[in-house]
């Protein structure tokens, strides 16, 4: 990977590929960090393409190796068990270059997540409100943490919770309301350019 980034540098042509050539240079990689429902996952595939980078989601890869879904392994496991599935994965694709990475909600409450996320890449906080995430939940019904309890009274003690650490671990915070997830892509990438992260 490493190795067409600076094959496409060398090149020095515009767009996508210039952002690639900057990247690499500053941070080869991007973690995007954030609450549940804030839409991670699809930002965070569109980044990637504008990027020309891979694009990794930490829940996907915990089930693809598990063969099970999330809700399955808290059921069988406990969150502990989870957490420290958790933990393998992200440290084995924040070690990998050249790529965007969704990372869970609860990710962050890992001290070690947390320094290996700013240790080795750009973190993007991607924060909204609660009245977004209450819409956007409603019907979730995968969400082990929102399972026979008040979505409202959880979310909010969620947020109490997380919402300092995300601040703590993120060099860059991005507000998610009611935008498209392309126009949440066009911020992100505004506020890396004029953090100096990528070039334009």
């Amino acid at each position: 990977m490493l190795a067409r980034l600076a094959c496409l540098a060398g090149q020095a042509m515009s767009g996508t590929m210039g952002y690639m050539a900057s990247l690499a240079d500053r941070s080869r990689n991007i973690f995007l960090v954030g609450p549940m429902g804030v839409g991670k996952t699809t930002i965070g595939k569109f980044l990637a393409q504008e990027l020309g980078l891979e694009f990794y989601d930490s829940d996907q890869e915990i089930e693809h190796r598990a063969g099970a879904d999330i809700a399955w392994i808290f059921d069988v496991e406990g969150e502990e068990g989870f957490r420290a599935r958790e933990s393998a994965v992200i440290n084995e694709l924040t070690a990998m270059s050249g790529v965007v990475l969704a990372t869970g909600g609860g990710s962050v409450l890992n001290a070690e997540n947390r320094r290996r996320l700013r240790s080795r890449g750009v973190v993007v906080f991607l924060d909204t409100s609660l009245e977004v995430q209450m819409r956007r939940m409603e019907r979730d019904k995968k969400r082990p943490l929102l399972q026979n309890v008040d979505h409202e009274e959880v979310l909010t003690v969620l947020k109490e919770e997380r919402d300092p650490i995300y601040r703590e671990v993120a060099d860059i915070r991005i507000f998610v309301g009611d935008s498209s997830s392309r126009k949440t892509v066009s911020s992100i990438l505004g506020q890396l350019k004029e953090h100096g992260y990528i070039g334009g």
